[in-house]
């Protein structure tokens, strides 16, 4: 078990990199759909197979249509050469990206994470109610406004993405003599 968790996480590593390093928008939504699908594996892994079947149905299935949809509306095209400098904004992304790791190799080597499982969400909690009465609990008790704000969020998006791409330049009404 403990190595399908580890095939299963290097490739949803992997997949996480390819949709940062393709270059094409359609191949970075696939590797997306890739590792959701290894994500999805690992929960299996984890006895969770509620959680499992919900990143399937929804984030691979219908949150990743709507990418695609939105990318093929777009027409977006790679034809000019990606230039590659240095500039502020990368340096400082990436001086947060190696903050962050060193923050969660802390937080993995802390004593509490050596813990367990704790408080009201045990595993005893889990297996006495069970796993979707349990989530469905905590996502309209606890968590309801951030679900709330990323369904808006996800909305606007996709209405954003729709008014670009139906924006179109006007024609110069400028006569040549």
């Amino acid at each position: 078990m403990l190595i399908s968790f580890y095939i299963l996480a290097a490739l949803a590593v992997g997949g996480a990199l390819s949709v940062v390093l393709f270059r094409s928008p359609v191949y970075c939504a696939l590797s997306l759909v890739a590792t959701f699908l290894c994500l999805a594996g690992i929960y299996v892994l984890l006895n969770s197979e509620f959680v499992a079947a919900i990143q399937v149905l929804i984030y691979a299935g219908a949150i990743m249509v709507l990418f695609l949809f939105v990318i093929m509306l777009l027409n977006l095209r790679s034809d000019k050469p990606l230039r590659h400098s240095w500039t502020w904004p990368k340096l400082l992304g990436i001086g947060f990206a190696v903050a962050i790791i060193f923050q969660l190799i802390g937080i993995f080597h802390s004593p509490a994470a050596r813990m367990g499982p704790a408080g009201k969400y045990s595993t005893e909690y889990l297996q006495q109610k069970g796993a979707v009465e349990v989530v469905g609990e905590v996502l309209f008790t606890e968590y309801v406004l951030p679900f709330e704000i990323i369904s808006i969020l996800l909305m606007v998006a996709v209405v954003g993405a729709v008014i670009l791409a139906k924006r179109r330049e006007p024609a110069s009404t400028e006569q040549t003599p």
